[in-house]
């Protein structure tokens, strides 16, 4: 049986869609489905139970006796989220009892990090486990995920295999829930769609041009590929904290104009300056150091970001049925 914590949300439920696709339904999807849409994540998928996440660990034995895998992507992933004692209980405690769960049990675990937890990026985007200490997140949101992957690090008891994935800027089917943390895909369209143009934020940082701000964006399909190609290959020595990302940065301007050119509309953008609220904490350039993962599955490739968006963007937002 297959624990997936998040499995509502957006690279949750994608990744029970995938497991569905490759045979398995014995899935326990654990969530908060509260007042808004994510339940519509889950129509298309199959599923053996649904845990309110606040339930799951007074579930007793017998239900811990059947878990062959637990998938924690469940969290709070706002990066503006400033109740820090919310944080700290959602998705710093929540992690660590689940990871002694799977410890006690010895059950595969694979946890969802953040590339939050790099902050400015000064030290670089380096998964190497003798540098994770030293990072410094400039938001809460990004500081818990560093607490967590510290946390475990340093423990002396792990199961078997453990993976810790630091999603870079995950985009794709099934985030429509998500309010301002979705993705600029998907706000682009929108924007698009309703006044022909998008606005991107101008540049505040010496040599960045407006809109050449760079991300490692990652689609999301390509991220549950690798997070089955982890689990399901249990490759001896590779536990560990990975990056999840392509290796490639792009710009927002790279992003908006593959939206543009999938819409088949005139590209049209509107500079506008960013909020004084974000500015100390925007990043400027991401990109994943990707030797790691790569090390352990070297025939892997990733989606360009123009097939990407092609197929977020032509696929699911200009169909009637969007979800994944």
């Amino acid at each position: 049986m297959i624990l997936v914590t998040g499995g509502a949300g957006f690279i949750g439920s994608v990744l029970v869609k995938e497991l569905n696709d490759g045979g398995r339904e014995d899935i326990i999807i654990v969530d908060r489905l509260e007042s808004d849409d994510k339940w519509r994540n889950i129509q298309k998928t199959s599923f053996l139970d649904y845990v309110h996440a606040d339930e799951l660990f007074s579930m007793d034995d017998s239900f811990w006796d059947q878990v062959t895998q637990i998938y924690h992507i469940g969290a709070c992933s706002s990066t503006t989220e400033r109740d820090m004692d919310f944080l700290w209980k959602n998705n710093i405690e929540y992690s660590k009892i689940l990871f002694e769960f799977a410890t006690a049990r010895d059950i595969p675990i694979l946890y969802a990090s953040s590339a939050a937890t790099y902050g400015s990026g000064d030290e670089g985007y380096f998964d190497d486990h003798g540098k994770i200490s030293s990072l410094r997140a400039l938001n809460g949101y990004g500081y818990s995920k560093q607490v967590v992957d510290k946390w475990v690090l340093g423990r002396d008891s792990k199961p078997s295999f453990w993976y810790g994935l630091k999603f870079f800027n995950v985009f794709g089917p099934n985030e429509y829930h998500k309010g301002e943390m979705r993705s600029l895909v998907h706000k682009a369209y929108g924007q698009i769609k309703e006044a022909g143009k998008v606005k991107l934020f101008k540049s505040h940082k010496d040599g960045f041009k407006d809109g050449e701000q760079l991300r490692d964006f990652i689609y999301v399909k390509d991220v549950v590929k690798g997070m089955l190609h982890l689990m399901e290959h249990k490759v001896p020595g590779s536990s560990g904290i990975y990056n999840m990302g392509t290796g490639k940065a792009r710009s927002f301007l790279d992003l908006v104009t593959a939206t543009f050119s999938t819409m088949g509309v005139k590209q049209k953008i509107e500079f506008i300056d960013m909020p004084e609220s974000i500015r100390d904490q925007y990043q400027y350039y991401t990109q994943a150091e990707m030797k790691r993962f790569l090390t352990v599955f070297p025939e892997f490739k990733f989606m360009s970001l123009e097939e990407a968006v092609g197929d977020y963007v032509g696929n699911y937002l200009m169909t009637e049925d969007r979800y994944f």
